[in-house]
């Protein structure tokens, strides 16, 4: 009968002791360096006057150095500081949009259009995040704010100094429902700390989205500005959007319908609409959208977005401006416009990812439904790296030569061209 040996049983080694939790240091540490450098030429010529004699241009660089930190407990934190300065001479003027002031960089420069990218260095953002589900988040301290299309809320991130606002913010998601609300108590504008807006304003966005055929939205900018009374608002609106697949074809849609009064008793009283749609579609590299505006005006105010990253709307040269730094028209404005986007293959090492848009608008005085001109814009983009990019772009305006008796004056024909390089760590 076979006997069995038993073997002893190995030793075995005792499991390594868990790591301790990450400290605050570490998690600061474990962060992300923030560095980008954008350097731009940008050149206006503009109808001239008695006072406006030449052109303008401008070559400026913006730098921005911050560090973002891990998450300790559900927060993280961050901060920025930029740099904008002008490498070339100062052939421009710098001014808030619509003022009949002397230019902020010296009366001297009144014989110069706008380009309005300022001498400044400051504290850009500085804020701190917490997170502690997927359904809530709250942001405090500088900070951008980018609601939607930014048709109300932006940035304003095109010009060298980028719009912040010092804010608390709320994001809430359940579901396919999300809202988001805002307070912000100083607006940090893109003409430096001089030109700020002192703030007691409230922001609103509500989103419930069903399908991706239908998206629901509802907002409330409740807009009360200290030391810019003509700017400060309530506007309430409604926003439909959605995309859809047709066999190859991707359509899609966006319709927004707004109401504007005066708030706080800032302003004289007035009661102004806004209509704005558009349809767009999509095929393989190709988009062509059709988008329609409507801002309504009194002959005395126009309807204003005065947070809103508005460089995309009416036009990049940015021609109908406001006074308080706006961009409207005291008559209201009707923009038609149409737009084709192309993203082509084409692929190189140092040359990837570019982007062509063409845009002609055609406007027309809301009030009185006289013409007042049209404008081409045109864009080119590419990377030459993953973090170095290029971008070409020109505006034309030209304003309709005469207008019947009871329109306001139209602004002034003009066109603009930029050659932008940008670096992203």
């Amino acid at each position: 009968m076979a006997t069995t040996v038993e073997q002893p049983a190995e030793a075995t080694e005792p499991p390594p002791p868990a790591p301790p939790p990450p400290t605050f240091s570490d998690q600061v540490a474990a962060g992300k360096l923030i560095l980008e450098v954008r350097a731009r030429y940008e050149s206006v010529d503009q109808t001239k006057t008695a006072t406006l004699k030449d052109d303008a241009s401008a070559f400026t660089i913006r730098t921005r150095l911050g560090w973002e930190t891990g998450e300790f407990h559900g927060v993280k934190g961050l901060i920025e500081f930029e740099d904008v300065r002008q490498a070339g001479p100062e052939h421009y003027a710098v001014n808030v949009p619509g003022a009949a002031t002397a230019p902020l960089n010296g009366a001297d420069k009144a014989r110069y259009p706008v380009v309005n990218d300022p001498d400044v260095t400051e504290l850009n953002r500085a804020q701190l995040t917490w997170t502690p589900s997927a359904a809530l988040q709250v942001v405090a301290g500088r900070q951008r704010i980018l609601l939607d299309d930014q048709r109300f809320v932006g940035n304003v991130g095109w010009r060298q100094d980028e719009q912040t606002f010092d804010a608390i913010r709320t994001d809430v998601a359940y579901g396919r429902f999300k809202a988001t609300y805002a307070y912000i108590s100083h607006v940090n504008r893109i003409l430096g700390e001089l030109r700020d807006w002192d703030s007691d304003s409230h922001l609103l966005n509500a989103t419930w989205s069903p399908a991706e055929a239908l998206r629901l939205q509802g907002f409330v900018y409740a807009l009360d500005f200290g030391n810019s009374a003509v700017n400060s608002s309530l506007t309430k609106g409604v926003k439909a959007s959605g995309k859809t697949w047709v066999g190859l074809y991707q359509l899609a849609y966006n319709a927004t319908y707004a109401k504007q009064s005066d708030y706080h008793h800032n302003t004289p009283n007035f009661d102004l609409a806004y209509f704005g749609g558009d349809v767009s579609g999509t095929f393989d590299i190709y988009t062509v959208k059709a988008s329609y505006e409507s801002l309504e005006g009194d002959g005395t105010r126009g309807f204003t977005t005065p947070l809103a990253t508005v460089h995309a709307f009416q036009g990049w040269s940015d021609a109908f401006v406001s006074p308080g730094g706006n961009k409207s028209f005291v008559d209201g404005i009707e923009d038609a416009n149409l737009s084709f986007n192309a993203k082509p293959r084409f692929k190189r090492t140092y040359f990837f990812n570019t982007d062509i848009q063409v845009r002609y608008h055609d406007f027309n005085d809301q009030r009185t439904g006289a013409d007042l001109g049209h404008e081409w814009d045109v864009a080119f983009a590419a990377a030459i790296t993953p973090k170095l990019s290029i971008q070409l772009k020109y505006a034309d305006f030209q304003r309709e030569t005469t207008v019947p008796a009871g329109t306001a004056t139209p602004p002034a024909s003009r066109t603009k061209a930029w050659f932008t390089l940008e670096y992203k760590l």
